[in-house]
């Protein structure tokens, strides 16, 4: 690989790592675990009563990591879990669940949209379509080296 090419792959990790760090400096100064606030983030983007798998689905976090997450979040007042069909499980805020999200987590999310809207509309549109297709190449030399399995 060409010199230019690796300060430029250096860079855009810079930026995601830096982009990941606000994300966890933000989870700390609320007295969260990344995981805890991944979770609560998704709960407030797809609202209460959204399934453990949604979790992991929206925010990219194992299912292991979810349930242990999950069982702290409860046992500090926050959610509660609640029988669905089958296996499944719901995820249900507290009183105090709502108001940390209200207060603390929604914040957070309008301060992304705010970002977002920064850009304009074909900016936006560019982004989405670059981050996506650099994800879909990686994934696809990843399983091409056998470095990631199939999904």
């Amino acid at each position: 690989m060409e010199k230019y090419q690796e300060s430029e792959v250096q860079e855009f990790n810079r930026l995601y790592k830096e982009l990941d760090e606000l994300y966890h400096e933000t989870a700390l100064k609320m007295g969260m675990s990344d995981s805890g606030f991944a979770i609560m983030y998704v709960v407030c983007v797809l609202g209460d009563g959204c399934m453990q798998r949604d979790i992991c689905r929206e925010a990219y976090v194992s299912k292991q990591t979810v349930n242990s997450s999950i069982r702290n979040l409860e046992k500090n007042g926050y959610l509660y879990l609640e029988q669905g069909s089958g296996r499944d499980k719901h995820i249900r805020l507290t009183e105090k669940g709502n108001s940390f999200v209200e207060e603390r987590v929604r914040p957070v999310v309008e301060a992304e949209d705010h970002a977002f809207q920064d850009m304009i509309p074909e900016e936006r549109k560019e982004f989405i379509r670059l981050s996506g297709k650099y994800v879909e190449n990686f994934r696809r030399i990843l399983k091409e080296e056998h470095l990631v399995e199939e999904r």
